[in-house]
């Protein structure tokens, strides 16, 4: 047996007769909403399988009336950055991350980035120290699930106020578009300056921010059938660990995984086998919108400059209450599967800069000028597996993508580099990228301690000279070696609060190491619970040559935190759920290690122009987070 238990024989269930609309059923079915086992988990509807209840429909219109059911949460973010440029003095548009604009330094080639507008005395001309960045942020998220039936619904993610900085649209401060981009409006008689505001405006894109105050991010439909689920719309993607599809859905996440997609999902439900299929319209290109024509539907000008992506999946997932039940009798329990997709590109339009060809509104003639033939291909197989044993869980996902390009030129045009001048044998480019990620976890005392080791490894590329992008498009390469290697994880997938998560932005041509420990002090049966964790991370660089200091290892961060979970009915009576008042205070500490430091001859360089050695410095964290669940 799979799972190491035997599962007892089941009656065979008698079909019921089909459900006449019912007005006062409806009425109890909307009092049952907010209990626990209602309540979508993270991701919901991303998984395959997940819920095998969502996967088939078997008594079709038991509702009399559509239903809408809410659900969402409100977070506030407090955060404060010390020393994230970790005290390296880089030339401008090189660093891992910036210094302040307002703090004076000398960069490591001298020359200087003045600011000698600080001090007690106005009249003098002092120079300004500051290496913090601080600030707070907000986001309300609305996830409005409008049930038209048992088997029919349609889905919606709203956000208002998306991760909106407090502070970053006081009024006076506007924007209007001009040559070359935007230009700032002259400030009004009643707000002359910045020192004189006194509210905050509704944030617009374009005019006094980069987004609008209400984004809808997805809105699908789902339709249960007697033979599988059909999905279409803009819906989350998520696989696995979430290290390469992630969905985003948690309450502190900044980043997701979504898809234009069409998907059908079936399977075996005895088995607890279920197989998906779907096409995404990964990326259409210029479509006929026109910025001073009303249009009723707007079209893809043309087909060969579509990304189109196919996505095949196979899973094994047992039913979440046949899980619990082999659990508790001593079984274990294997879940996994695989998520396949495969790409393709033949034209391109990614010109950039002053009077390129794929701006909004271009007209269709003029699109044809900034073409290149890009020939992408790429096939990517990602693997996950599950095992579950009493208190023990271990979790991998390990993926590849494997493809080419025949011309990496970004200028519209007949030009190629598909000839490659080293090796005519070998023309075009290769795509090699791995990456692994593996949580392992055990809990204890009641499930009140939680300890767990965590490991992940992103290919590297020693052709490449950062870890990180710098610039537009692809990397450069040192030598005609002609094959991209550098695998990213998707930037949600967290572990930890400096290194990937800011100054590197996600995990990439790296691996690290995550022991970490988890204890609630207290929790009852309601939700309400106190505890605190520890992790400590030790990163590396999968390629040496990609890292500031030519060495591996990157660096050892501690992180450490306190949270607390209020009391809120039916919401959180689950402990593995989360509902009503959550807050949470965070601290960590980065010490930066040999490849993050500088190579000897940049150090000779400073010492020869009088700027002294120079070393790094440690970068630290706090951060405070409160938010409401419903």
């Amino acid at each position: 047996m799979v799972d190491g238990a035997a599962n007892p024989a089941q009656p065979t269930p008698v079909n019921p007769p089909k459900a006449a609309p019912d007005p006062d059923r409806d009425a109890a079915a909307l009092l049952a909403q907010g209990k626990p086992e209602e309540r979508p988990a993270p991701s919901a509807g991303a998984e395959v399988g997940a819920k095998p209840s969502e996967v088939y429909a078997e008594d079709w219109w038991s509702h009399a009336r559509p239903t809408i059911d809410l659900h969402g949460y409100y977070r506030v973010r407090a955060e404060l950055f010390h020393q994230f440029a970790l005290g390296r003095r880089d030339v401008a548009g090189t660093e891992l991350w910036p210094q302040p604009p307002d703090h004076q330094y000398t960069d490591i080639k001298g020359a200087p980035h003045q600011i000698d507008l600080c001090g007690d005395d106005p009249t003098a001309r002092e120079a300004c120290d500051n290496n913090t960045n601080a600030g707070a942020n907000m986001r309300l998220r609305l996830s409005p699930e409008i049930h038209i039936s048992d088997n029919l619904r349609i889905l919606t993610q709203i956000d208002l106020l998306d991760n909106v900085t407090l502070g970053s649209t006081p009024d006076g401060y506007a924007n209007q578009p001009g040559t070359g981009g935007y230009s700032v409006v002259g400030r009004g008689g009643y707000a002359p300056t910045s020192a004189f505001s006194s509210t905050q405006w509704t944030p617009t894109a374009g005019v006094n921010s980069t987004t609008d105050s209400i984004v809808v991010k997805r809105v699908w439909g789902e339709y249960l059938t007697p033979i599988g689920l059909l999905r279409f719309g803009r819906m989350p993607s998520h696989w696995g660990l979430g290290m390469l599809a992630n969905g985003g859905d948690g309450i502190d996440s900044d980043y997701q995984s979504t898809s234009d997609r069409l998907m059908l999902v079936t399977g075996l439900k005895k088995y607890d086998l279920y197989f998906a299929a779907a096409w995404d319209f990964a990326n259409e290109g210029p479509s006929s919108a026109s910025l001073n024509e009303r249009q009723g539907q707007p079209y893809d000008l043309g087909e060969e400059d579509d990304v189109n992506q196919y996505v095949f999946v196979a899973v094994r997932r047992k039913n979440p209450d046949l899980t619990r039940d082999t659990l508790a009798k001593g079984g274990f329990v294997l879940n996994g599967g695989a998520y396949v997709v495969y790409r393709n590109q033949l034209l391109a339009n990614d010109e950039s800069g002053q009077g390129n060809a794929a701006y909004l509104g271009q007209s269709s003639s003029n699109i044809t000028s900034g073409y290149v033939r890009r020939g992408a291909e790429a096939t990517i197989p990602d693997l996950w597996i599950q095992f579950l044993y009493e208190k023990f869980r271990f979790e991998a996902e390990a993926a590849m993508i494997y493809g080419s390009l025949e011309n990496t030129n970004r200028t519209g045009g007949p030009g190629t580099d598909y000839v490659n001048p080293a090796d005519a044998n070998d023309p075009g480019w290769k795509i090699r990228q791995f990456g692994f990620a593996s949580q392992t976890e055990y809990k204890a005392l009641d499930d009140k301690l939680r300890v767990g080791f965590g490991f992940g490894y992103a290919s590297g590329d020693d052709d490449v000279d950062s870890l990180a992008p710098q610039g537009e498009g692809l990397q450069p390469q040192r030598t005609a070696d002609r094959t991209f290697s550098t695998f990213r994880f998707h930037p949600d997938y967290r572990v930890d609060l400096i290194m990937f998560r800011h100054i590197l932005n996600r995990v990439q041509g790296a691996y690290y190491f995550r022991p970490n420990v988890e204890y609630d002090f207290t929790r009852d049966k309601s939700g309400q619970k106190l505890g605190g964790g520890a992790a400590l991370i030790w990163s590396r660089a999968d390629e040496f040559v990609q890292t500031p200091g030519h060495a591996r290892d990157l660096g050892i961060e501690l992180n450490f935190k306190l949270y607390f979970q209020a009391k809120d009915g039916s919401l959180n009576d689950d402990p593995d759920k989360m509902g009503g008042f959550y807050t949470q205070f965070e601290y960590g500490v980065l010490f930066p290690l040999s490849g993050l430091g500088y190579l000897p001859g940049q150090v000779a360089e400073a010492e020869q122009a009088g700027l002294g050695t120079p070393d790094t410095e440690t970068a630290q964290t706090l951060r405070w987070f409160l938010g409401i669940m419903f």
